[in-house]
């Protein structure tokens, strides 16, 4: 029995046919986005990966020169630089949409002024962790970029692939299965109508 209780006439045969039409494009239109946000996700996923990797490779190799400018320098020392290093970042967010998706674009810009401080009493331990350190910023924005990225494709993904199977599953079933319903409605009464013609036909012979 068809879920869609409706009278079994034409009119309503032809309006579901008509929103089955529409239900198929949307499938159809639902399918595309699905597999370019997949395609979308598994690219940032794979940039997310490698940008990760890099980071911790950086980050490992900036505090393995930073102990090694503690323990030539000491701690006060290279607090005392740390104050006076010109240096400042800035963090600028954008967006940019794919498939209606806003991701965010992240800019790391860094202000500086070289030299950072006299190299006088100062030693090649302590140059290194600074450029090693500066290099890690512009990484990290990319890291939050497409961790975020990730997210939100991640989400919409799962939202897109949840409405292609409503529709594969409940919606388009329904339909085939009311259209259905209906023209064996049809069908039966038009055969009944037919039989009904034929006997009155049949009786007026024979009274004639």
């Amino acid at each position: 029995m068809a879920r869609y209780q409706i009278a079994p006439t034409k009119t309503n045969l032809l309006n579901l046919k008509q929103q089955r039409g529409f239900a198929l494009e949307g499938h159809e239109l639902l399918e595309q986005k699905r597999d370019i946000l997949i395609a979308e996700l598994m690219g940032m996923i794979n940039t997310a990966h490698d940008i990760q990797e890099k980071v911790d490779e950086y980050l490992s190799e900036s505090y393995r020169l930073l102990e090694k400018a503690l323990i030539s320098n000491g701690k006060d020392k290279l607090a005392k630089l740390a104050k006076t290093m010109p240096i400042s970042s800035r963090v600028d967010v954008a967006t940019r949409k794919v498939m209606g998706i806003a991701l965010p674009s992240v800019d790391v810009s860094v202000s500086e002024k070289k030299p950072y401080y006299s190299f006088l009493h100062t030693d090649r331990e302590i140059d290194a962790t600074v450029i090693k350190f500066r290099e890690i910023l512009d990484l990290i924005g990319k890291l939050a970029q497409s961790r975020i990225s990730v997210l939100r494709l991640a989400k919409e993904a799962q939202k897109t692939i949840r409405r292609v199977n409503a529709l594969e599953k409940i919606y388009l079933p329904d339909y085939e299965e009311s259209i259905e319903y209906i023209q064996n409605m049809l069908e039966e009464s038009e055969r009944e109508s037919f039989f009904v013609l034929k006997l009155i036909k049949n009786r007026m012979k024979k009274r004639t």
